[in-house]
C-alpha cells in the first residue's frame, strides 16, 4: 500500500487484521548487589554523577557533574556506564556526544531527572532537554525523566499566545545499536521520546505518563530511522501515543497499550514537499481504552504535491474499547480548517484522493461496534481492496 499526501495509497498491501480483545532478606540484598554491580562485572567502567558533585536535591543543577562523567566515561578505551543513583537530579540541559572510545555506552539511571519548572524550550536548548547524538551502542536503563511541563501545557490553554515552543525530555539523533530499556516519562512539555536518524533502536517496557490534555506531548516518535522496534510500552499522554514521521522503515510495535492519546498514527505526511516515504510498518497486539483514534495513517489535503508515501503496513490483533474513531486512513487531514469534517459513528474511514486514490487495502475479521451495541459505519472514498472474514461493520471497499 502507498499513501502520498496528495499521491496514491496503492500498489501495497495494509492489512487490517483481527481486531479482537537462604534468607529473603540476604537474597534481596544480593540481587541489590548484583544489579548495582552487573555493569563493572560485565567489564564495564563506571562513572557515578555523585562523584563529579551531583547532588541528589531536586534543586541543585547536575548538568555539569553528568557532562563530566559522560566525558570521561565516552573517553574511556572499555564499555563504560554513567550511573545516576537513587535521588531526585535537577538537570537544566544535558547533551551527550559520540563517537565514544570504548564502543558501547550505558547510562544506568536509578533516581529521577527533574527539568526546570517552566518552559526548557525557551532556553539555548534547541528544543531538547536530554539529547543524545551519534552515539552507537547506546543504552538508557531504569529512571525516570520528569519534563514538568504544566506551565508550558497552562500558557497555551490561556490562548493569549507568545509561550515558547517547549522541549522534548529525551531525543535520540544519528545512532545505531541503541536500547532504551525501562524508562519512565512522564509530563514532558512537548514529544517524550524522539528517535530520529538512527538504526537498529529497540525501546523495552517504557512507560509514559501525561494528562490527556497535554498539547503536543507525543510519546514516542519515530523518523527518518530503521529498524526500530517498541514492545511492551504503556503510554498514556494528549496526543499521539506513537507518531511515524517521514523517511521511516522496517518499525514494528508489540503489545503497547495507549490511552488516553490520539492512537498509533503514521504521519502526518505530505507537510513539506520533500519528504521520505514510511513503509514496512507492523503494529501487532496494541490495545486502546479512551483513545480519539486507533490505527490511522494520515496526510496533508494539500494540492501541491510531495514525494511521501505509505507502503507494505500490517496492523493486528488490536483490542480497542471507548475509542472515537478506530481505523483511519485520511488524506485530506488539515487541522487548522476550522471545519467540523468529524466521522459521526463511523468506526473504519478512507478518505483517500480522488486523483491518486488508495488501492491494495485489505480488510481480515474485523468486530467494531458502539456504546450500546448500536451499529457502526465504514466509509470509504476512492478505496480500493479486498475484505474476508467476519467484518463489523461491513466492507465499503
Amino acid at each position: 500500500m502507498s499513501v502520498a499526501s496528495s499521491d496514491p495509497i496503492s500498489d501495497n498491501l495494509v492489512v487490517f487484521s483481527r481486531m479482537a480483545r537462604c534468607s529473603v532478606s540476604r537474597v534481596v540484598l544480593l540481587l541489590l548487589c548484583c544489579m548495582h554491580l552487573s555493569a563493572a562485572a560485565a567489564g564495564a567502567a563506571v562513572y557515578n554523577v555523585e562523584s563529579y558533585d551531583a547532588r541528589p536535591d531536586g534543586r541543585t543543577d547536575a548538568s555539569r557533574a553528568l557532562a563530566s562523567a559522560w566525558s570521561a566515561a565516552c573517553r574511556s578505551p572499555e564499555p563504560a556506564t554513567v550511573y545516576v543513583p537513587d535521588g531526585e537530579f535537577f538537570v537544566s540541559h544535558s547533551a551527550f556526544a559520540g563517537p565514544c572510545s570504548g564502543g558501547r555506552m550505558t547510562v544506568q539511571i536509578d533516581g529521577t531527572l527533574v527539568a526546570p519548572s517552566g518552559y526548557t524550550g525557551s532556553a539555548s536548548s534547541g528544543g531538547e532537554w536530554i539529547v543524545f547524538d551519534h552515539v552507537d551502542g547506546l543504552t538508557v536503563s531504569g529512571g525516570t525523566l520528569d519534563g514538568r511541563g504544566e506551565s508550558l501545557w497552562a500558557c497555551k490553554a490561556a490562548g493569549h499566545g507568545g509561550c515558547p515552543d517547549g522541549a522534548t525530555s529525551m531525543k535520540v539523533l544519528n545512532s545505531r545499536d541503541v536500547v532504551i530499556s525501562g524508562v519512565k516519562s512522564v509530563n514532558s512539555e512537548l514529544y517524550h521520546v524522539v528517535i530520529d536518524g538512527c538504526e537498529g533502536v529497540a525501546v523495552q517496557d517504557a512507560r509514559i505518563v501525561a494528562p490527556g490534555s497535554s498539547p503536543n506531548t507525543d510519546g514516542i516518535h519515530v523518523q527518518s530511522s530503521s529498524a526500530v522496534t517498541i514492545t511492551g510500552a504503556s503510554i498514556q499522554t494528549g496526543d499521539d501515543c506513537i507518531s511515524v514521521g517521514p523517511g521511516t522503515s522496517n518499525l514494528r510495535v508489540e503489545h503497547v497499550s495507549c490511552g488516553p492519546g490520539h492512537g498509533i498514527s503514521i504521519g502526518s505526511l505530505g507537510k513539506e514537499s520533500e519528504e521520505g516515504g514510511v513503509e514496512n510498518v507492523t503494529v501487532s497486539g496494541a490495545a486502546f481504552v479512551g483513545t480519539e483514534n486507533g490505527l490511522r495513517i494520515k496526510t496533508w489535503g494539500r494540492a501541491a504535491r510531495s514525494g511521501a508515501y505509505v507502503r507494505g503496513v500490517v496492523f493486528e490483533h488490536a483490542l480497542m474499547r471507548d475509542v472515537s474513531n478506530p481505523i483511519i486512513i485520511d488524506q485530506s487531514y488539515c487541522p487548522n480548517d476550522g471545519g467540523q469534517g468529524c466521522p459521526h459513528q463511523v468506526a473504519v474511514k478512507f478518505d483517500c484522493s480522488a486523483s491518486k486514490p488508495c488501492s491494495g487495502l485489505g480488510l481480515q475479521d474485523i468486530k467494531l461496534t458502539f456504546d450500546g451495541g448500536k451499529p457502526a459505519e465504514a466509509t470509504c472514498q476512492h478505496a480500493d481492496g479486498t475484505a474476508s472474514g467476519v467484518l463489523m461493520p461491513p466492507s465499503c471497499l
